[in-house]
C-alpha cells in the first residue's frame, strides 16, 4: 500500500485497522515504553510469537506509516514513526497504557 496516495480519511481508516489487533497495539506500546529502536528478533521473543507472526505485524505497522524498519546486516530493527503519530492521532501514545 502507497499510503502517500490515500486521503486523510483512508489513512486514518488504514491506520485504525493496523491499530485494532492486540498484537500490533502491543507492539506499539512497546516501541514507545521502550523509547528505542528495537530489532525484531528482540520485540517477538518478548511477545513470545513465531518469526513469521511477528513478521506479518511488522509489514502492517510498517505499510500503514505507523514504524520505520531499517535493516543492519542480517538483522531489522523498528521505531516508531512519531511523525505520523503526531498528524494523525496526535497524544494516542501518551494515552497506552
Amino acid at each position: 500500500m502507497i499510503i502517500e496516495q490515500l486521503s486523510q480519511k483512508e489513512v486514518l481508516v488504514q491506520i485504525f485497522k493496523a491499530l485494532s489487533d492486540p498484537v500490533r497495539l502491543t507492539i506499539i506500546k512497546m516501541l514507545y515504553d521502550e523509547n528505542r529502536e528495537m530489532s525484531c528478533g528482540e520485540i517477538g521473543e518478548k511477545l513470545d510469537i513465531t518469526k513469521s507472526t511477528a513478521s506479518y505485524h511488522f509489514k502492517n505497522l510498517r505499510d500503514v506509516g505507523l514504524t520505520i524498519t531499517t535493516k543492519t546486516g542480517k538483522n531489522k530493527y523498528v521505531r516508531l514513526n512519531s511523525k505520523m503519530f503526531d498528524q494523525f492521532l496526535p497524544g494516542f501514545l501518551d494515552t497506552l497504557q
